[in-house]
């Protein structure tokens, strides 16, 4: 793969997210989540995936630069539910997914992080939904799964605002498991999915398909409802803006528009 490494030891898959400066998340990098996916579903020698990001990030966002190859709504919803099914099918794989985050996990980063099902950090780490800053919202699921761990008010908070918080903070909203030092971060995470994988895997699938039940019954509308609003407001002159704005790395100047 161009954009991810897998490497086994004791019944666990660390998978390196590797695009450089930022781990941006291109459509190439996530049809490559997918396709790692598909290489260790059916192999008996992976019980837990454990995904983190080489360099200084776990994964700063998606790729703004690619939006800007895309020029319908219809493409970009698209574009969203692309990304809404890989992450979904992270969320419901019969192994465990663990995402150990260091440096920043914002926008699809994010996302891509709430789609695994333990979150271990740094505790300087940086978790957000930055969208609102370019005039876009979340497009992978993010205004769906990030209420269901710390809250409607909370995600409130932070979608609007787009102010990221700690890794601390992210145990202590319930966004993330456990926090610790940089130098820690991937020994634990390891100590962790190493216990983890001498569980029974039979008994693991069935575990994991049961926390699919604890979704609402809205959620699946919700995600539509993104996808769709997603397209809608990638073709305003306010996301043109934004998008802009962020290239040239300076504000954005937003009219309502």
């Amino acid at each position: 793969m161009e954009f991810l490494k897998i490497d086994r030891e004791d019944g666990v898959a660390i998978v390196s997210i590797n695009r450089p400066p930022a781990n941006a998340l291109s459509s190439g990098l996530i049809k490559e989540i997918d396709r790692m996916l598909d290489s260790v579903e059916n192999d008996d020698s992976v019980r837990v995936i454990i995904l983190h990001g080489e360099g200084r990030f776990f994964s700063a966002g998606a790729d703004i630069k690619e939006f800007t190859t895309v020029s319908s709504g219809e493409e970009f919803t698209k574009l969203s539910a692309a990304g809404q099914d890989v992450f979904e099918r992270l969320e419901s794989f019969k192994k465990p997914v663990i995402a150990a985050i260091h440096g920043a996990a914002l926008g699809g980063g994010l996302e891509l992080a709430m789609g695994c099902h333990i979150r271990v950090v740094t505790e300087k780490a940086k978790l957000g939904l930055p969208e609102l800053q370019l005039g876009l919202i979340p497009g992978f699921a993010g205004t769906q799964r990030l209420p269901r761990y710390v809250g409607v008010a909370r995600a409130a908070e932070m979608l609007l605002t787009s102010e990221p918080i700690t890794g601390e903070e992210a145990v202590r909203f319930g966004l993330a498991n456990h926090a610790f030092s940089e130098e820690e971060l991937l020994p634990k995470t390891m100590e962790m999915a190493k216990k983890i994988a001498k569980k029974s895997p039979i008994a693991m699938k069935a575990a994991l398909q049961m926390l699919q039940f604890t979704k609402p019954d809205s959620y699946y509308e919700g995600v539509k409802a993104e996808a769709d609003s997603f397209g809608e407001v990638f073709v305003s002159e306010d996301a043109k803006e934004g998008i802009q704005a962020f290239i040239e790395k300076r504000e954005p100047h937003f009219k309502g528009n």
